[in-house]
């Protein structure tokens, strides 16, 4: 299995080095030196990895938006290069996957390769996904008729372009037509992501017997197209709307219950886009070498929630070890509030640039990550 990747950069030292890292890591890199030529082959040719020097803000942004438009790259894997903290929200908000600072350091960027390679490698062995290009009727809740746009196609599951935000927490209804087909597929899913550019990813879970078969059928008819791979970045999902309707019987509150309303009082809501998550970590109270073993339960530039049932006072200073196959980051922070017997928020305060850098690091493998867990479309 050859992994792709095309390599839009005009820096010959970030482009040397990330060229011999490619071939490291075994992933095949062509190596582009302007915009418009980018733009020609990503038109051409299918890769697994887009990486874009962001130098030029503009011009990769156009580049990115063409490929996110193309039937063969519309949701490549996107590493972007970049020279400060201060880039890092308008680059993930043009779709970037993951980020890699300038210059580039060798141990970092093969670190960031390493772990986007996992990813690749994991999503070429997923259900073949098709790629095709025919516009959608949707609906749900009080909007009857909507457009959009199937990117590709599963036994399990679409990619869709669309141009509003749908419901995290209700069924969508789709109606289509397949390309070289008369008869309409119509059937249900609901979203399992969504991002900030209007891709959305949906796993169907309503499909009458006459769309299952029309969609097996045409997918064994184009079998022969390179499958493409899907990683499916949510950018920001928002939680399911709380039901103005009649409420359930009511059960025992528990943890969980308890972890939820938590953290979604003011005082612990930020300006930074936060990321669900379960991650292992070692917790140390400043000036004390004794770990606590925590789990993290969700992230943002700014802060985290360490789910512990003996949480430390407020404004503790605290150091958090977080180890995932590929990365090891550790930080400081400032313990903001306290929950007895479910755990605390913490700011970051990171000491150097290379921890808030190793934060950003974590967040764009977890934006990578999320969506490519079992079960997802």
């Amino acid at each position: 299995m050859v992994l792709k990747s095309l390599l839009v950069c005009a820096d010959d030292n970030a482009a040397e080095i990330l060229r011999s890292i490619l071939e490291e890591l075994d992933i095949e890199g062509e190596c582009c030196c302007d915009f418009v030529s980018a733009a020609a082959k990503l038109s051409e040719a299918r890769v697994d990895a887009i990486i874009v020097d962001c130098d030029d803000y503009k011009s990769a942004t156009e580049v990115l938006k063409k490929a996110r438009l193309s039937p063969l790259n519309g949701t490549s894997l996107v590493i972007a290069l970049v020279h400060s903290h201060d880039d890092v929200r308008r680059v993930f908000a043009m779709g970037a996957n993951f980020i890699l600072y300038k210059p580039i350091s060798v141990e970092r960027a093969r670190s960031s390769l390493r772990a986007a390679r996992g990813l690749m490698r994991r999503e070429r062995r997923r259900h073949p996904r098709i790629p095709v290009h025919t516009a959608a009727g949707i609906a749900y809740s009080n909007v009857e008729s909507a457009g959009a746009t199937l990117i590709d196609l599963s036994e399990e599951g679409t990619a869709i372009q669309s141009q509003c935000k749908l419901p995290a927490s209700e069924k969508v209804y789709f109606q289509f037509t397949l390309p070289g087909h008369s008869s309409v597929v119509r059937l249900a899913g609901e979203v399992v992501w969504q991002d900030s550019s209007g891709r959305v990813g949906v796993r169907f879970v309503d499909v009458p017997q006459t769309s299952r078969k029309l969609l097996k059928e045409w997918l064994r008819q184009n079998a022969f197209r390179e499958a493409k791979p899907v990683p499916r970045v949510p950018a920001r999902i928002e939680p399911p709307a709380v039901s103005k309707g009649s409420d359930p019987v009511s059960k025992p509150a528990d943890a969980d219950d308890g972890l939820a309303r938590f953290r979604a009082t003011p005082g612990n809501r930020r300006g930074e886009s936060r990321h669900a998550c379960q991650l292992g970590a070692e917790v140390y109270q400043l000036g004390i070498p004794v770990p606590h073993r925590c789990s993290l339960s969700d992230i943002s530039e700014g802060g985290c929630y360490v789910e512990t049932s003996s949480p430390f006072p407020p404004e503790t200073g605290v150091e958090i070890l977080v180890r995932t196959r590929d990365l090891k980051i550790r930080t400081r922070g400032i313990v903001q509030s306290v929950h007895p017997g479910f755990g605390m928020g913490v700011r970051f305060k990171p000491k150097t640039a290379e921890e808030r850098d190793d934060v950003q690091q974590l967040i764009s493998l977890l934006h990578a990550q999320q969506a490519l867990e079992p079960g997802l479309p």
